[in-house]
């Protein structure tokens, strides 16, 4: 990248050099996005090989999620000490190599061991991709940038279902974990021939790993305890003390450490809280959606893997093709009338949800919930994005993109574990449809329930022009 690419700080969005960029940063985070939902499809096909409970499918889900949240504070601040671009190579390198553990998984046991493990790199590459973003981007151009990376990544992920359907299908679901290993090569060979490290960081100060371990200890203990809630109260009581003694020794640890991995000073911004606020209703509300409904597609509804993914196409071109647009009204409109907005659009979806059933019909049914949650998340995503990135300076940037994505998989992460207890889903799916179609219904009120609570923090909240902070605060 030369100097004449830069203006102004910045490179501007017609520029090779940025586009290479935006596409590095948005395959990266996508990949990652896509384990996120990719899975979901694939969970029947891996109960019956496994002949596994609805807590494997569970833990299958949540081991990925939960290092990826415990960890994701960890590796946005290891990108601003040694730079973005190293750490984000590393991530994409770690991955790859989970994905390939994933794919030969012997057992369930392995399986969720290796889930965890690519959640790992997760934590590395997600905070990184918003960071390199960030130090990319001329700020006229940042917004449409963060629009299109939100909707590139968000694509991605809202494609698993497609691709673990098409996969499990025809190569079954090894490959759903294997398909991740050429990708993220390639990923490699651009991202070291075309993205140049601008950020030189910071070796200043030291690392919070007890915060890290606290964080990882407090979050699973919480977990497990939600999972195991209805079949072994007596352990669920005593993981639960666990992770909420370890939670509170986080804060405590946060509050009074000299290099905290969580900067509490950071949510004296009331955008930045606010937009933290909203990320945790909207994402939990997301999770269960994408937990609950391949599963109530193909055991309730009878549909195949491939007419699972098949069915959710609309949500990924929409999403695809409305995300730039979403961005672009957030720096005209400021962040908070598309954030009430998108969250009320995907409440009335879930809500329309609940007529899908044993004998429900595509076009009526299916297709309005997946074309009006594709509607709105994109009014999502890039207002909560650019308000969490303008709320602080921009030394600050990859630990609040960290933060921002943690805890939207961590409201994933207690989503997941909590539905089948809050929504009386059955252990075996498959050998109770009538119990999973009600769980089913319960899932979709209360993911409605948490997407209205999002658009109402995000109104009351979030200023009208929450989004020209961090230009003032630097």
């Amino acid at each position: 990248m030369t100097r004449a690419a830069r203006v102004d700080g910045g490179v501007r969005l017609s520029d090779p050099a940025a586009r290479w960029t935006l596409v590095v940063t948005a395959v990266g985070s996508g990949l990652v996005l896509l384990e996120a939902t990719v899975v979901n499809v694939a969970l029947p096909a891996l109960q019956r090989d496994f002949t596994a409970s609805l807590a494997s499918l569970q833990w299958t889900v949540n081991a990925f999620t939960l290092t990826l949240s415990a960890l994701i504070l960890l590796g946005g601040g290891l990108g601003d000490r040694f730079g973005r671009r190293r750490i984000y190579l590393a991530g994409t390198v770690w991955f790859a190599c989970a994905s390939l553990l994933c794919g030969l998984a012997p057992t369930p046991e392995w399986l969720i061991a290796a889930r965890a493990l690519q959640g790992i790199g997760g934590a590395l590459v997600v905070p990184g991709s918003l960071a390199l973003i960030q130090d990319t981007f001329h700020p006229d151009d940042r917004n449409r940038a963060l629009g299109w990376w939100s909707g590139l990544s968000g694509a991605a992920g809202a494609l698993g279902p497609l691709l673990g359907g098409g996969l499990v299908d025809t190569a079954g679901w090894r490959w759903v974990f294997l398909i991740n290993v050429p990708i993220a090569a390639a990923l490699v060979v651009v991202l070291v021939a075309r993205v140049p490290e601008r950020y030189t960081g910071t070796r200043s100060g030291g690392f919070d790993v007890l915060g890290a371990a606290t964080a990882a200890i407090g979050l699973g203990g919480t977990t497990y305890a939600l999972t195991q809630g209805g079949g072994d109260p007596g352990t669920a009581v005593a993981a639960a003390v666990v992770g909420i003694a370890a939670l509170l020794a986080f804060w405590w640890i946060e509050r009074r450490g000299r290099t905290p991995m969580l900067p509490l000073d950071m949510f004296g911004s009331r955008p930045f809280s606010a937009a933290n606020l909203t990320a945790f209703f909207v994402y939990g509300a997301l999770a269960a959606l994408m937990f609950v409904l391949p599963m109530q597609l193909q055991i309730t509804a009878g549909y195949s893997a491939l007419a699972t993914g098949l069915a959710m196409v609309p949500l990924t071109a929409l999403t695809l093709a409305l995300s730039a647009r979403g961005g672009t009204l957030a720096a005209r409109l400021g962040p908070r009338v598309p954030l009430t907005a998108g969250s009320a659009v995907c409440a009335l979806a879930l809500l329309l949800a609940t007529r899908i059933g044993t004998n429900a019909t595509y076009l009526t049914d299916v297709l309005p919930v997946v074309v009006l949650v594709g509607i709105g998340i994109p009014l999502v995503t890039p207002a909560i994005t650019a308000t969490v990135l303008a709320a602080v300076p921009g030394t600050r940037t990859g630990i609040a993109g960290a933060v921002n994505n943690g805890i939207a998989r961590m409201a994933g992460l207690l989503v997941v574990a909590a539905l089948p207890l809050l929504a009386r889903l059955p252990q075996d799916a498959t050998g109770d449809r009538l119990a999973l179609d009600r769980g089913f219904d319960h899932s979709m009120l209360m993911g409605a329930g948490l997407f209205a609570l999002g658009g109402l923090v995000a109104w009351f909240g979030i200023p009208r022009l929450a989004t020209g902070c961090a230009a003032e605060s630097a």
